[in-house]
């Protein structure tokens, strides 16, 4: 261990992640907090991290307030409606309210943005959706953070949260490894912002083989923004609700400016509308729901799967229509080149020109994030003013461990959010973290060297399990005494994928399966004290693959836990196939006792807190 340096940095404000959330924490965390030092450590480099890596080609959480666009109520009844009822909606207007702000810096800084040619606006590609010129939008973002923090750490892996060892239930901090050097990094911290990544990967996804990486949500999301909570005890809500996209086949491009903006739409193999044909039977199964408009995500994505499963597939976009309009034509290209260029190369190499052939398209298998349409993370505090006292315990965005808060994909409840709303969050999430600081709650905390030391034994030894092991083998990579992360991560791909709901069994889980899983999870985790890694990137692998597996317990213990299928279309429970809103209008809360690793659930109001204001007004 000794040629592993160890290196320490207090601080007052520590980010972990420097994706959206991280950036937005980071910059806001010095606008309150002038004197204090702020820390900012990602996985990656800065500049191009996060799920916004590779560019975006719309801002998909813009108000329009100042123009009388769109109202926060507005969006959270949206969100209200696509979730099935299920979200946090002090969260989701306290983000609405400020989302405009950050959108509105983001132009100020050089963001491309289009323009409305007749009205000055910004061009809109639906009712939430603004259209930018976003390959560059990433480092735009990172340049506010790389002003705005003492220092930002690349390539350094969060591994685990430290803990104050003299107050119970108090963050202390977060220790993890530079992948380019080996050190360890200890950061000491008055309070931590988690606003690392979701999970992709934790499902057996569709491209496997030669395209093994190509995933709709950002590959390297591996949960930490659920793993690093989960562990130190902190209280998760919604695991459940992952999210399964409708995508164009082989490159998961996304469909949104096409169906928003180029008004394109989708037909079975025999050129049909397939989706009112399951009216009936989605009503069966959701009652009411189905009659909201929008129609919600879930159930839109429940037609397209059982018109497959009946054999009316493959299921097409028509986007030969639409690009008859050269203007068109090209907006549906870009679309691509500015955020997803390997869907024009699988084009391309499949002979597909869309303005000939209308292209395929697939479901993706499920995700689990917090920032996207669905509401996974963790239970957190709302703002004071709109929180009812279940949802509230003095500072916004704060986990139920003291010091800790959430942005991003960390953050359950608060669906819709997407680039510009994790941003907004995480600058929410640093204010209250700086007041923390401000209102002496981070006095006297203390961390020992023994929790740092300990911590460095466990993260380097994947290293040491290797070392000790490789001489066993003389070829191939099936070792008797420790298994690979690549190993490892297939084994809990096919898990989640044959028990939890992922395509294998047409997203179809029950209480029986979700037992096994939970069984096989189990002694994956325990197999996991053997992974061994090679280089410091399998080191990298093998704690990614840590955190997936235990969010994936996580996941699995929700899913358990809801009897009811309120999401048809991202899972469905064979064994409770109908929506109850009598028993399960409600959200589900998780905790996991670090001691012992059991996970207990219980059940927690869900409070409409818009619709129950304006009928105030009106009495």
């Amino acid at each position: 261990m000794a040629k592993h340096k160890t290196h320490f940095e207090d601080c007052d404000v520590l980010v972990v992640g420097g994706g959206m959330a991280g950036t937005g924490a980071t910059f806001e965390a010095r606008h309150w907090g002038r004197d204090m030092k702020i820390i900012c450590v990602e996985k990656a480099n800065i500049d191009r991290s996060g799920a916004v890596a590779q560019g975006l080609y719309a801002i998909n959480c813009y108000m329009g307030m100042q123009w009388g666009e769109n109202q926060p109520e507005d969006h959270v009844r949206y969100a209200r409606n696509d979730l099935m009822g299920m979200v946090r909606e002090d969260l989701g207007y306290d983000m609405a309210r400020h989302v405009d702000s950050t959108v509105h810096m983001f132009d100020e800084w050089g963001l491309p943005m289009m323009k409305n040619e007749k009205t000055g606006r910004y061009l809109r590609e639906g009712k939430w959706q603004i259209m930018i010129h976003g390959e560059s939008y990433k480092p735009i973002v990172a340049e506010a953070a790389k002003k705005s923090a003492d220092k930002i750490y690349n390539r350094i892996m969060i591994t685990h949260l430290l803990m104050d060892e003299a107050q119970e239930n108090r963050v202390g901090g977060a220790v993890g490894f530079n992948m380019r050097t080996g050190d360890f990094h200890v950061f000491r911290a008055k309070t931590v912002i988690v606003a690392a990544g979701g999970a992709s990967h934790i499902f057996k996804p569709r491209a496997v083989g030669e395209g093994m990486g190509r995933t709709w949500y950002a590959p390297w999301s591996n949960g930490s923004a659920y793993a690093l909570p989960i562990a130190v005890g902190a209280k998760m809500t919604q695991m459940e609700n992952r999210i399964v996209l409708c995508r164009f086949k082989d490159g998961y491009g996304p469909v949104g400016a096409y169906f928003l903006h180029l008004k394109t739409y989708t037909q079975n193999a025999n050129g049909e509308n397939y989706e009112k044909k399951w009216y009936d039977q989605t009503k069966e199964l959701v009652g009411e729901y189905i009659d909201h408009h929008p129609t919600p995500t879930c159930l839109r994505n429940h037609a397209f799967i059982q018109e497959t499963i009946a054999g009316g597939g493959p299921i097409h976009m028509v986007t030969t229509e639409a690009f008859q309009d050269p203007h068109l034509e090209t907006v549906g290209w870009e679309n691509f080149l500015g955020m997803t260029v390997g869907q024009a190369v699988v084009w391309a190499s499949q002979n597909i020109d869309p303005k000939y052939t209308n292209p395929e398209l697939t479901t993706s298998e499920p995700y689990v994030m917090g920032s996207h349409a669905t509401c996974s993370g963790a239970w957190v505090s709302g703002p004071e003013d709109l929180s009812p006292p279940e949802y509230f315990w003095g500072y916004n965005r704060m986990l139920t461990i003291d010091g800790l808060f959430g942005a991003g994909d960390t953050v359950g409840g608060s669906a819709h959010k997407f680039s510009s709303g994790s941003f907004t969050e995480g600058r929410l999430a640093a204010k209250a973290a700086v007041k923390y600081i401000q209102d002496k709650k981070a006095e006297g905390i203390k961390v020992t060297d023994k929790q740092c030391e300990d911590f460095k034994t466990a993260v380097f030894k994947p290293l040491e399990t290797y070392q000790v092991a490789q001489n066993e083998i003389t070829g191939g990579t099936v070792s008797p005494s420790y298994i690979s992360p690549i190993q490892g991560l297939q084994r809990l791909q096919r898990i989640m994928d044959e028990y939890v709901g992922g395509i294998a069994t047409n997203y179809m889980t029950n209480g029986n399966m979700l037992k096994r899983g939970l069984e096989l999870l189990a002694w994956l985790e325990e197999d996991l004290e053997k992974v061994g890694a090679e280089d410091l990137h399998q080191l990298m692998r093998a704690w990614e693959l840590k955190h997936r597996a235990l969010t994936s317990q996580c996941v699995t213990e929700h899913t358990m836990f809801r009897e009811e299928t309120r999401w048809p279309g991202y899972y469905y429970r064979g064994d409770h196939m109908k929506l109850d809103d009598d028993n399960w209008h409600c959200l589900t809360v998780s905790r996991r006792d670090p001691k012992t690793g059991k996970f207990s659930l219980e059940k927690v109001p869900v409070y409409h807190i818009v619709d129950e204001n304006e009928k105030k007004k009106a009495s």
